[in-house]
Parts: C-alpha cells; sequence; structure tokens
C-alpha cells in the first residue's frame, strides 16, 4: 500500500469489516490515531463524511453507506466486479461475520429489490465523489419519494470522456463531471460552477503579498495530487488554461493531512476547488492566495444516456436534482 489512495480505502474497507476504529486498528497493526487521520484525509477528499460516531457505536453515514456499495479504488480506470452489497457496520462489540474486506471494496448495483410485484427500477448516476457529495440530499429525497426507484453510482467519472464513455457503454444514465467548457462532441448541461484557488502556509512569502502574479508563481514549487486523480487532470488543465507554468510538484500525495503539514511548512502553494477548497480554506496556518488575475472555474455539468427516453424516472431525477 505505498499510495495513501490505497492505505486510506483499505483503512475504510477494515473499518466497514472491523465495525469500529479499535478493532479496525488492531487487524491492520495501526495505531487509532493513523486510522482516524486516514479516515478524515480521505473525507476531506471527498468531500463528506463517511461515519457517525467514530467514538461509539460507529456507522455508516448514508453518504458512506452509498459510497461503499459503490466504490472501487479512485485510482483505477475501470470498476473491479463485485460480488455482493456491503453491509452496514457491525457495533464494536460484535465479532464480524465475514471476513476482511479486500483494499478493493467490492460493490456493483445491488440487483433489483420487489416491491409488490413490481420490479425496482434501477438508475445509475455516474459522478465524481466530490459532486456526490453535494448532491446526496437530493438523490437521498428522490429515492424516498420514489420507493420503486433505486439509485446506484459510479464513482470513476471525472472527466467530459469519462462520462461520454460511460453514458454510451451503458455504464451510466445520469453522469456528472468537470470541464472547463462545454464539449462539443456529445450533449450537456451547466450545472455550477466552482473557482479554483491556489494555498500556501500562513508565513510563506506569497501569503502575506498584496497581489500575487504569475510570474511570482513560476517561481514557486507546487504541491499536487497523486498522478492517478481525476481531480488532478482538471487543476492542471485549468493552470495551464490559465497560462500558469507547471514545473514538477515537489510533492504528489493524496493524503491530505501531509499537503497540509508541507503548506504549513511553507513548503509550496497547492491548487484546489469544491469542498476541498473549503475544507483547506478552514484550516490553520494556510492562507488562499491573492492572485492578480482570476483562475479559470471549474464547470460542473449534467449529461444523460441517449436512451434516457426509455426511462422517464431518468429524466425526472435529472430534472429533481436541478431544483
Amino acid at each position: 500500500m505505498n499510495s495513501p489512495s490505497l492505505r486510506q480505502l483499505d483503512i475504510f474497507a477494515q473499518m466497514v469489516a472491523a465495525g469500529g476504529v479499535t478493532r479496525c486498528a488492531a487487524n491492520m497493526g495501526l495505531s487509532i490515531e493513523q486510522v482516524l487521520q486516514d479516515l478524515a484525509s480521505l473525507e476531506m477528499r471527498l468531500g463528506y463524511r463517511l461515519f457517525e460516531d467514530l467514538d461509539g457505536a460507529t456507522r455508516l453515514t448514508p453518504a458512506g453507506r452509498k459510497t461503499a456499495q459503490a466504490m472501487t479504488l479512485l485510482t483505477q480506470d475501470t470498476p473491479a466486479p463485485i460480488e455482493a452489497p456491503i453491509e452496514e457496520v457491525l457495533p464494536p462489540d460484535a465479532e464480524p461475520e465475514t471476513p476482511p474486506v479486500p483494499a478493493v471494496i467490492p460493490v456493483a448495483a445491488p440487483p433489483p429489490i420487489v416491491l409488490e410485484g413490481t420490479a425496482r427500477q434501477v438508475i445509475t448516476l455516474a459522478a465524481p465523489a466530490p459532486v456526490f457529495g453535494q448532491i446526496q440530499d437530493g438523490l437521498t429525497a428522490f429515492e424516498a419519494a420514489n420507493e420503486d426507484i433505486a439509485i446506484t453510482l459510479d464513482l470513476h467519472v471525472h472527466t467530459a470522456g469519462d462520462a461520454a464513455s460511460a453514458l454510451a457503454n451503458g455504464r451510466a444514465d445520469i453522469a456528472y463531471f468537470y470541464a472547463l467548457e462545454e464539449p462539443t462532441d456529445f450533449g450537456s448541461r451547466y450545472g455550477w460552477s466552482e473557482q479554483l484557488n491556489l494555498y500556501a502556509g500562513s508565513d510563506h512569502a506569497l501569503a502575506r503579498a498584496d497581489s500575487v502574479s504569475r510570474d511570482d508563481l513560476a517561481l514557486t514549487p507546487m504541491l499536487a495530487l497523486e498522478t492517478r486523480s481525476g481531480m488532478r487532470d482538471i487543476i492542471e488543465a485549468a493552470l495551464a488554461k490559465g497560462r500558469f507554468r507547471n514545473m514538477m510538484p515537489l510533492l504528489e500525495s493524496d493524503n491530505m493531512f501531509e499537503i497540509i503539514a508541507a503548506l504549513r511548512e511553507g513548503a509550496g502553494c497547492f491548487a484546489a476547488f469544491g469542498p476541498l477548497a473549503r475544507d483547506i480554506g478552514r484550516m490553520s496556518g494556510v492562507q488562499r492566495l491573492a492572485l492578480d488575475m482570476p483562475l479559470p472555474s471549474i464547470e460542473i455539468r449534467q449529461a444523460i444516456a441517449p436512451r434516457s427516453t426509455a426511462k422517464p424516472a431518468v429524466e425526472a431525477l435529472a430534472e429533481f436534482l436541478f431544483l
């Protein structure tokens, strides 16, 4: 588990199997503090909480349950096949009835549930995990109001290319994706924009400057997410569009606490948007840079599979999420 991403996802999987922090830490040979920090780092990167009451009867949040049913390694291009849905976390004092969950969380769309003799219609929504975090309340409300519909997730889509492939290949009915402009090769609609910002440690010279230019940043090391991250791809595209000269990153990590520690030590700058930028902006010892020019905003766009006309519920959900 050389990659922090793999370590964090492995801990998430083992937490689901173990049902509590103490048992998870013991099973993995880690300290409780290490487990808690990696879970917090993963939640920051995803943009939402996975567990409730980590000090007591640990249980998955609704978003955590959906994630456990939908998430394989975020760093993989192709979802892994799954054997069965993951059950809710056991109480801390209960013995798990299943062996420890592997680092790749096995998930797939749950089998249709029969309600009063009618097969439950399944809608698959593909989106980056942080976008799912922002629309999860709408998804929950739609499911609650439509008991004959089940919504499953694909968290591998990040770019327009990912979305086009998922929709064309039948892996998704609705897709949300990151873009800098409207794609020309398939239809989509604008959802909202998220501002890309740059951050540095509060004691960094650029953090104290009234205005920071491209030339200033060209001489400053960058910190970045790992290369396999879909979020990093759109960040680099936005920086390139903004005519920033990107140097080889001084640090590449998906462990957000490692990034934050490096920022506080003055190691360089870090670019972020969306829920991740929100959480970093709340951290002590970190400052958003006052750029003399705005960075390009990152659009979140929605697209629907062409076959959606055969599924009225798909168009209904797509519209509902825009209310």
